[in-house]
């Protein structure tokens, strides 16, 4: 599967931006789909997942709350609606696909190209 992340962009802290993920190939449901995030100089982390149906999602403690991930199977499409932003939310955010809803990088085979997000106070 490939993945195109898009919707990134500078945003005031309090604001909102909706991140979007499109997927090619007609086997996007068979993919548990993932959100990471990763700030300058650090490494990549886990933000959110969803499972295949869309009926699970886990979140990242710094983004709960906040955060809501949801997909369209039918659009072939996933979306991170981020809320109440703040400065350490700065990041290039990447989309990921895998066979396991799981935390780690290492479990996710398939990655977009990254979209940045920057927050100013």
């Amino acid at each position: 599967v490939q993945l195109q992340a898009s919707g990134g962009g500078l945003v005031q802290v309090g604001g909102s931006l909706r991140l979007s993920c499109a997927a090619s190939g007609r086997t996007f449901d068979s993919y548990v789909m993932g959100w990471f995030r990763q700030a300058p100089g650090k490494e990549r982390e886990f933000a959110a997942a969803i499972s295949r149906s869309g009926g699970t999602t886990y979140y990242a403690d710094s983004v709960k709350g906040r955060f809501t991930i949801s997909r369209d199977n039918a659009k072939n499409t996933m979306n991170l609606q981020m809320n109440s932003l703040k400065p350490e939310d700065t990041a290039v955010y990447y989309c990921a696909a895998a066979q396991r809803i799981r935390v780690e990088l290492s479990e996710y085979n398939y990655w977009g190209q990254g979209t940045q997000v920057t927050v100013s106070s």
